[in-house]
């Protein structure tokens, strides 16, 4: 059996650097994407096999740089089996505050439109190539989160961009299965990584990230549609969506809030 192709941004650190583990153990070649360089080369020169592994130094606002680094990953590899679209950064917000609009552009366009600039580039290619087993060409994944469901206090930001990709992500679902391009949604509760690190206020069913990394991969592998990591906050999630809004402003509004400023990622 040949060795699955991953094509993941976001590598260097937290929940993308758990996933490049999580595939390398696995025996995947990986096309990693981060902003910082010299983390990829310390990440990939401590994985199993640094032979297989590519490293591009790229910001995913940038198309330009994100069509470049697949087409480099494509003439090296070919076509990949599972694009990741991972990369995010978590700002608290203030919309009062004029200064904080340009860390809502930043979100936005880091969380969202980076999910486009990912998989853009991969789309004719995974259409074009044979069907593999079960006449899927190829998977897209994006790593939403279960703060996408309701708007929360102080992260106005994080919030929008991470509900615009949970809806991107179902466009794209319904418009790439008749091509055989699976698309997966991950929305991972609170996971132990440097984004979460300084939250300052009590985190319920905290995973460690190479517990998600290892729930994640699987459901990739079983083309979820949607997947909530860990489960209990799937429940979380669900009662969260139906809850009236009454009901949930009564109990959110007062709820702690993450610090304004400081992004992390």
């Amino acid at each position: 059996m040949r060795p699955l192709k991953v094509f993941l941004t976001g590598a260097s650190s937290g929940l993308g650097q758990a996933l490049a583990r999580e595939y390398a153990q696995q025996g995947a070649i990986l096309g990693l994407v981060a902003r910082r360089e010299d983390a990829l080369r310390d990440l990939a020169q401590s994985l199993p096999n640094p032979g297989a592994v590519h490293v591009y130094a790229a910001d995913v606002r940038d198309a330009d740089a994100m069509a470049k680094a697949a087409q480099d990953f494509l003439s090296r590899y070919g076509v990949p089996d599972v694009v990741i679209a991972n990369a995010g950064v978590s700002v608290g917000t203030v919309a009062s505050e004029r200064e904080d609009l340009e860390a809502f552009r930043m979100v936005m366009d880091t969380n969202w439109f980076g999910v486009l600039t990912t998989f853009q580039p991969f789309l004719q290619p995974m259409r074009d190539r044979d069907p593999g087993a079960g006449g899927w060409r190829g998977t897209l994944v994006g790593i939403a989160s279960v703060a996408g469901v309701r708007g929360l206090p102080g992260g106005g930001a994080y919030s929008a961009s991470k509900s615009a990709v949970i809806k991107l992500l179902e466009s794209l679902r319904l418009e790439e299965r008749r091509h055989g391009i699976r698309v997966v949604t991950i929305a991972p509760g609170y996971i132990r990584t440097p984004m979460t690190a300084h939250n300052p206020y009590r985190m319920p069913f905290l995973t460690d990230a190479d517990v998600f990394a290892r729930k994640a991969a699987k459901a990739i592998g079983a083309g979820s549609r949607f997947k909530v990591i860990p489960w209990q906050m799937g429940v979380v999630a669900s009662l969260m969506h139906v809850m009236p809004r009454w009901l949930y402003d009564a109990l959110a509004a007062s709820a702690p809030r993450k610090p304004r400023g400081g992004e992390g990622d």
